[in-house]
């Protein structure tokens, strides 16, 4: 039993960061209907606005902010740069350019910081162990799974209490009549830029404190295992998105204790192989395609 409670919270604790990309994706594809893949981008460029302020000594909490208002302010700029002047424009093409963004960025940040990894320190009662009833939780785990719970409520609350996000579910719901209603498409389209841009940051913060470094090709697994988690959850989903993450949280963690040394090498072709199974059963996911309205 004590071993089960641990595989549960280390599912949790690893989908955390999975859930809020997925999250991010998904909040962007309910309005325009497309994947931005340059968001694992924000990712690394939350992690390297961390690396910056650590350089330079700065406090903890300010690192922590930098890391989730850059990514806000920079997903607003790819929004505003590249992706608004294709707004309408069919599925490959958006597609085309979102993977040309992430290249451009990734190839940013190799000019201004190189393509060695930099190591952002962290406090070292971070990765310190709280035994509750047999079980070690890593405090980092307990972060992890905590502030991703607060975003979720914060983002809940923000989409039925405000005006702003109101008019994000009518756009996610008809877009079109959204606007013929006086609803300004160009506010909301950056409002839900900005939203994934901070949920990237939040995502950058718990990886980075995970893996200690930050280098210019670091968002690109967390951003393939995030879309995969929106695809299990549902396309469409915000809370599909969510479950999605935590579902292959849970795969990736059932695997790594049951799996031998030897075929460890292979986790991510068998929760590949997993995630195939899931959308066999389900294939328009958990949650299936329809609109999500909180």
């Amino acid at each position: 039993m004590t071993s089960l409670i641990q595989d549960v919270v280390n599912a949790l604790a690893v989908g955390s960061t999975y859930a809020l990309l997925a999250l991010g994706l998904a909040v962007v594809f309910n309005i325009l209907r497309m994947i931005n893949f340059a968001h694992g981008e924000l990712l690394t460029v939350g992690g390297f606005a961390m690396f910056f302020l650590a350089d330079r000594d700065v406090p903890l909490p300010f690192m922590i902010a930098a890391a989730i208002a850059v990514p806000a302010v920079v997903a607003i700029g790819m929004e505003r740069i590249a992706f608004r002047p294709v707004r309408g424009s069919s599925l490959t093409t958006t597609l085309l350019t979102s993977f040309a963004l992430s290249i451009v960025v990734q190839n940013l940040l190799l000019i201004w910081f190189g393509p060695r990894p930099k190591a952002v320190p962290f406090p070292s009662w971070i990765n310190e162990n709280v035994s509750i009833g047999g079980v070690d939780i890593q405090v980092l785990q307990i972060i992890a799974t905590s502030s991703t719970a607060v975003a979720l409520v914060l983002l809940v609350l923000f989409l039925r209490k405000t005006s702003l996000g109101i008019s994000m579910r009518a756009a996610a719901d008809d877009f079109a009549v959204t606007r013929l209603m006086g609803v300004r498409a160009n506010r909301v389209i950056s409002a839900a830029f900005a939203i994934s841009g901070a949920l990237a940051g939040l995502a950058a913060v718990l990886w980075v404190a995970r893996r200690g470094t930050v280098d210019p090709n670091m968002g690109l697994t967390p951003i393939v295992y995030a879309f995969i988690a929106a695809v299990i959850g549902g396309l469409g989903s915000l809370t599909g998105a969510v479950v999605g993450g935590f579902v292959l949280g849970a795969i990736r963690v059932t695997l790594e204790s049951t799996l031998s040394s030897d075929a460890l090498r292979y986790l991510d072709a068998f929760t590949l192989c997993l995630v195939v199974v899931v959308l066999l059963l389900r294939p328009r996911g958990l949650f299936g395609v329809e609109l999500e309205r909180a």
